[in-house]
């Protein structure tokens, strides 16, 4: 499959499926479509969001692109390579230009390895055997993610937890890095703290160009940092849009859901709820049709029987319902 020269990775309908094992000889009764059809692209030196609720699918999304699970079906082209097929010795070659960035700032370090340790260690998988070269390229990191150079031999917990996910970010950059997976990066730190990592990723996107899948459950975090935007529900991509468009004019209901939670800065003010009112009690696996079906106040009875794909209805701007064309949600 030809890629375009500006698209750093092309996922092409991923799908991943986990069978769920029910009796004494736990035979498979059904099945968990964590990731079913997903598409997207990056460009280099841009940012895409991926959110959605928690077990909509999108850390899986992250862990099929790192080649951490095997897909079922679809493509995943990275820097014009196919990877989706490659063995773990085929594709380890390419893991130093794919990096990740984890949720748990404490968890991701190991807590009995010096920061400086862990930061050097994917230099050593990488044959840089010389020490000199080590350390300096140590102590270039831990500036470049505003940390001094003397923390190199302290420990994990030693550090708050904003500067435990600055060393994640130093360890993730080690290799140098085309593409770099962040999975909530900030969800479990402080407001303010949060605000210093988020300007820290697009400080060093500004001064080393390169590439972002930002998963978060935050769309006001997403909307600051990423260029487009995914929205993801129960596995597959509802909508897409560049993130002023998504903002702007949401379209899907479920985006629009999720717009209308944000908390509002200037709650007295009136404004127009677009809060869906369905059965959010419910939510099953429909067996044909929408998968929003029974969490939808404005759904048809074509909902329920009939599947609809990605529908253009703007510049780079696709929606998942049909509904869309009315545009009266």
């Amino acid at each position: 499959m030809n890629t375009p020269n500006n698209i750093i990775l092309l996922v092409d309908g991923l799908k991943k499926y986990f069978p769920v094992r029910r009796g004494f000889f736990q035979r498979i009764t059904d099945w968990v479509k964590a990731v079913d059809g997903v598409n997207l692209h990056i460009e280099r030196g841009k940012t895409i969001g991926l959110v959605g609720e928690s077990g909509c699918g999108k850390t899986t999304v992250a862990r099929l692109i790192l080649k951490l699970l095997e897909l079922d079906e679809g493509k995943i082209i990275f820097k014009g390579i196919d990877i989706s097929d490659l063995t773990e010795k085929e594709v380890k070659p390419h893991r130093k230009e794919m990096q990740v960035v984890f949720q748990d700032p404490f968890g991701s370090l190991n807590p009995r390895m010096a920061i400086g340790t862990s930061i050097e260690e994917g230099l050593r998988i990488l044959g840089v055997q010389n020490s000199r070269s080590r350390e300096e390229r140590l102590a270039e990191l831990l500036k470049m993610v505003g940390m001094s150079p003397d923390c190199a031999d302290r420990y994990p917990h030693e550090f708050s937890g904003g500067q435990r996910q600055r060393i994640g970010i130093a360890r993730a950059l080690s290799v140098e890095p085309s593409l770099v997976i962040c999975d909530e990066p900030v969800s479990a730190l402080d407001v303010s703290i949060q605000a210093q990592i988020i300007n820290l990723l697009k400080d060093l996107q500004d001064q080393l160009g390169i590439s972002y899948l930002f998963i978060s459950h935050d769309l006001n975090v997403v909307g600051y940092l990423c260029n487009t935007i995914y929205v993801m529900y129960k596995g597959r991509i509802v909508e897409s849009a560049p993130a002023e468009a998504l903002f702007e004019n949401p379209c899907h209901p479920y985006t629009k859901s999720l717009l209308s939670a944000i908390p509002d800065p200037k709650p007295r003010e009136k404004k127009e709820v677009k809060f869906q009112e369905g059965d959010f009690s419910d939510s099953t696996e429909p067996s044909s049709g929408c998968n929003f079906q029974k969490r939808c106040s404005i759904g048809e009875p074509r909902c329920e029987k009939e599947d609809i794909t990605l529908e253009k209805v703007g510049e780079e701007h696709f929606v998942r319902c049909w509904n869309v064309s009315d545009n009266n949600f």
